[in-house]
């Protein structure tokens, strides 16, 4: 039997899921309906007084940067994930700007795991590469739809002081459609939810992705 995309070899680690999009695209709720075991990539944030943050032109640190993030180290808890079954994961306060502590995340014997965050895609290359991916994706909505679920789940949970709220909420309005083609440019498919939540459930069920991932 040949180790083409249709006629996988079977395995017994776990592939991860990257489930990326705009901040306020769904990719958390999508994540806790799928019944799988979830790394928060927003953890990987780096301090608020990390010297190397990006900053917006306007002044601010530009959290909406993928240099405000720590791509290794997420890179790193992936692995440990698919190769050992668990990894000791930090725990990020958004409103803090700083870790929270750590917790430890153990499959427990699931076929798969979803990594969730806005700089998801950023992973596809070196997953990809490594064979620790199942499927990478990147929900999209209408960006007015986004804008109001990221406003509502921001004030909800008192992120940020509203004006800062609605400031960054206009920005990402107008980037929205670039976030999501840069994504998808790093190997992300684009979907709305119902799509999503089927793909989460074919890799999960050991199936192959409806696309290649790559050309």
């Amino acid at each position: 039997m040949s180790d083409s995309p249709l006629n996988p070899v079977p395995t017994t680690r776990a592939r991860v899921v990257l489930l990326s999009g705009p901040s306020g695209s769904g990719k958390s709720s999508l994540a806790e309906r799928a019944g799988l075991p979830v790394l928060q990539l927003d953890d990987f944030y780096k301090d608020g007084d990390d010297p190397t943050l990006p900053q917006l032109p306007e002044g601010g640190t530009d959290w909406d940067s993928p240099l405000s993030w720590h791509r290794a180290e997420a890179l790193a808890a992936i692995r440990r994930l698919v190769e050992a079954g668990r990894a000791e994961v930090p725990v990020y306060s958004i409103p803090a700007n700083g870790r929270a502590g750590s917790r430890v995340l153990t499959l427990a014997g699931a076929p798969a795991f979803i990594a969730e965050g806005i700089f998801a895609a950023e992973l596809v290359a070196q997953c990809e590469a490594e064979g620790l991916l199942g499927d990478a994706l990147c929900l999209r909505n209408r960006p007015l739809t986004t804008a109001w679920r990221r406003l509502r789940r921001d004030v909800r949970e008192a992120r940020k002081p509203i004006p800062y709220l609605l400031h960054r909420g206009w920005r990402l309005m107008r980037a929205e459609r670039g976030i999501v083609a840069r994504q998808v440019a790093l190997g992300a498919h684009a979907c709305a939810g119902p799509e999503a939540a089927r793909r989460v459930h074919q890799v999960a069920a050991h199936r192959p992705a409806p696309q290649a991932l790559t050309a």
